[in-house]
């Protein structure tokens, strides 16, 4: 695999049918088209992110605030109450987290090559993509701060354990012959996390979203700490008390590469870290189905990922595919089925396209990876009955601790879930 290599470490690879290749730029597999997508996230993690934010969580409610009766809103402006200066107090919170979606803007405007003072791209973000937005900027408190830690540590830790575990036989220093493959990598925690145990590790995001705020932190924040993030302001609900709402934290908790640096160092890595770390952007079916991927990874790491998918075997024949004959797959999460509701999305099939489904193992029924028809929910039990069935042994299987997903430990509304842990090895 060739990679152009963004910054000093990550590459972020392109992913296209019959080659694997690489770009100045990043790219994405051949299913989209890099610039439509990436024109979109300009939109929405531009300036119309912090606007949007002002106008729906702080100018709705001063207008709802002041249609109260004079009496009302005299008594609520008033100490203990004083809520214009709550709404001043967010606005400034809605600017801080703003700043880290202009920083992100910024990187991957340099990472495309493109220019920054255009406007053509500003103004159009759909309601969606802000959410997108919104979400993945909260996102941060989970895998890039330090009151993250105890989610990271009840999701990412038995993972990383286990992996461990079943190639306990290779020695630290010689990790990076164990190569890895992590679907739905969000923000990259858990790539850094195995890459600096030691592994060669992909990690693969079909969300640009997600893909740009990973760049920024793992290629562009040099800095620990230094950006201020505010995840719970944007909600008044469930709220203890005004400090609660309004708490910040600061990101990221660490600088990725002097963290990679060290950790070669101490194991004495044969292969520094910078080399044994990379990034794909692309439907997950779509791009490791491909022959090139055929028995190519060692291990796939699949975290509060399978659920996502709207049919299941799909997911399983690809990690099949790519894992070498008695390869390991951990899956670690819940079940909250992303299509139960919607069914699975339907792709756009361009006009004149008479293509026949191909078909490969169970699963596939074209090339449309995640927007192929047809979707269905099982439950733990059967998930795992569905892995043995297609060409896996379950090697292990508990359900995890009680652990929380962007979740506020000082809510008076407590969510929680029992994530399904499990190892397979594939027959």
């Amino acid at each position: 695999m060739y990679h152009c290599t963004i910054s000093m470490f990550l590459a972020i690879t392109a992913s296209v049918k019959g080659s694997r290749s690489s770009f100045t730029r990043s790219a994405c597999d051949v299913a989209f088209h890099p610039f439509e997508v990436l024109e979109c996230i300009l939109r929405c993690v531009c300036s119309q992110y912090r606007r949007a934010a002002h106008y729906n969580i702080t100018h709705l409610r001063r207008q709802s605030f002041y249609a109260l009766p004079s009496a009302q809103m005299e008594l609520l402006s008033a100490p203990p109450f004083e809520l214009p200066k709550t709404f001043d107090a967010v606005d400034a919170a809605i600017d801080h987290n703003a700043k880290i979606a202009e920083v992100v803007l910024a990187t991957g405007l340099e990472a495309y090559g493109m220019n920054h003072d255009s406007t053509e791209w500003h103004g159009a973000a759909t309601p969606s993509d802000m959410d997108k937005v919104r979400s993945t900027i909260r996102q941060l408190y989970r895998d890039w701060s330090a009151e993250g830690v105890l989610e990271r540590k009840a999701c990412y830790e038995p993972m990383l354990e286990a992996l461990d575990h079943f190639f306990q036989q290779v020695v630290p220093a010689e990790r990076s012959e164990v190569s890895l493959l992590i679907p739905g990598a969000g923000l990259g925690r858990l790539v850094f996390e195995a890459c600096k145990a030691g592994y060669r590790v992909e990690g693969n995001e079909i969300s640009y979203h997600q893909l740009f705020v990973s760049n920024w932190i793992l290629n562009y924040a040099k800095e620990a700490r230094k950006w201020q993030l505010y995840p719970w302001a944007l909600n008044f609900s469930n709220h203890t008390s005004r400090d609660m709402q309004l708490r910040k934290v600061s990101i990221p908790d660490l600088v990725v590469s002097n963290e990679l640096d060290t950790a070669s160092k101490r194991m004495n890595s044969k292969v520094h870290a910078y080399q044994r770390m990379s990034m794909a952007a692309g439907d997950f079916c779509v791009t490791y189905k491909h022959p090139d991927y055929e028995a190519e990874y060692d291990a796939a790491l699949t975290c509060w990922f399978i659920d996502t998918a709207p049919n299941l075997i799909a997911y399983i024949d690809t990690v099949k595919h790519c894992l070498k004959p008695h390869g390991i797959w951990i899956n670690h999460g819940p079940l909250l089925w992303h299509f139960e509701s919607t069914g699975a999305p339907q792709k756009a099939k361009s006009e004149g396209d008479t293509r026949a489904p191909t078909s490969a193992g169970l699963g596939s029924a074209s090339d449309q990876g995640i927007g192929e028809p047809g979707s269905f929910e099982l439950t733990d039990e059967e998930v795992c009955q569905l892995v043995e069935r297609c060409g896996f042994h379950i090697e292990e299987k508990r359900l995890g601790e009680a652990a929380g997903y962007i979740h506020d430990t000082e809510s008076m509304m407590q969510s929680t879930y029992r994530p399904s842990f499990w190892v397979a090895r594939r027959l």
